[in-house]
């Protein structure tokens, strides 16, 4: 595997403000995206609820600006079908009280709570799983297959969408076996997102097979997918998880991840 130069960046400093939001963006690209009035209107065919929503990303300060940009993106999420959905960031440098309050007030309700995790990456990193499969670039069909398998969605067309987020940005898949040799019992995605003069690794597709959990799998696939994201240049990674979620939770604060932000989405109905 080709070794990429490490761009400069401070290792000690977090990613947050739209560096932040940039990147989760990245990691997991909306098949279309308009930037209206400070916002990212994100379109995926109506697959995953992050890349269908509407992101502030520079939101405009005054009050009727900031009215007027709300009403026009409901209108332009209402005329393709889709209920309109912002999703809201809370970290540092990033201040949505605001439009928060503007939704509210137009009848939008909270739904979900995801927390931002963030950790530095070492330039001397552990080596992968020996057992680990790697891909680089982009995934094949048997990591396809074996991702579906362990985290199905529902949606029409929802397999085709999902390749076809995965394929919008570099990145590096691990699939693992079982300690008894059950193939593909494990699998995670490390997207490989530019941001300013650094590389930052999203990784998210992490997954493990019900009846291998409690093996260590998912742990070894958060820390291969590090070891190789800092192999590629990577100096920083970000994840997203949900606050229920206490088992995922409990996998990367081991992995040595902190809390670096946290959103919800406002929906209308």
């Amino acid at each position: 595997m080709p070794k990429r130069s490490r761009r400069p960046s401070s290792p000690s400093s977090d990613i947050d403000g739209s560096a932040l939001v940039e990147s989760l963006l990245g990691g997991w690209r909306a098949l279309a995206r308009l930037d209206v009035d400070g916002f990212a209107l994100l379109r995926s065919r109506g697959v995953t609820r992050r890349a269908n929503s509407i992101v502030p990303i520079d939101p405009p300060a005054e009050p009727a600006a900031l009215a007027a940009a709300v009403e026009r993106l409901e209108g332009l999420a209402e005329a393709a079908g889709q209920a309109p959905t912002f999703r809201l960031f809370t970290a540092p440098r990033l201040e949505h009280g605001p439009l928060r309050e503007l939704l509210l007030a137009r009848g939008h309700v909270p739904e979900g709570h995801t927390l931002v995790q963030q950790r530095e990456l070492p330039a001397a990193g552990t080596a992968p799983h020996p057992g680990a499969r790697i891909l680089v670039g982009g995934p094949d069909e048997d990591w396809l297959a074996a991702s579906w398998r362990l985290s199905p969605r529902s949606e029409e067309g929802a397999r085709e969408t999902t390749r076809d987020l995965m394929a919008g940005t570099p990145a590096v898949y691990v699939s693992l076996p079982s300690a008894d040799g059950a193939a593909n019992a494990a699998v995670g995605r490390a997207a490989l997102v530019t941001q300013g003069r650094r590389t930052v690794a999203v990784l998210d597709a992490i997954a493990v097979d019900p009846a291998h959990r409690r093996q260590g799998l998912g742990r070894a696939v958060v820390d291969s997918l590090l070891a190789l994201a800092s192999v590629q240049g990577a100096g920083h990674a970000l994840l997203e998880v949900e606050e229920h979620n206490a088992a995922a939770r409990a996998l990367y604060r081991g992995a040595g991840f902190r809390a670096g932000g946290e959103y919800h989405y406002l929906r209308r109905g």
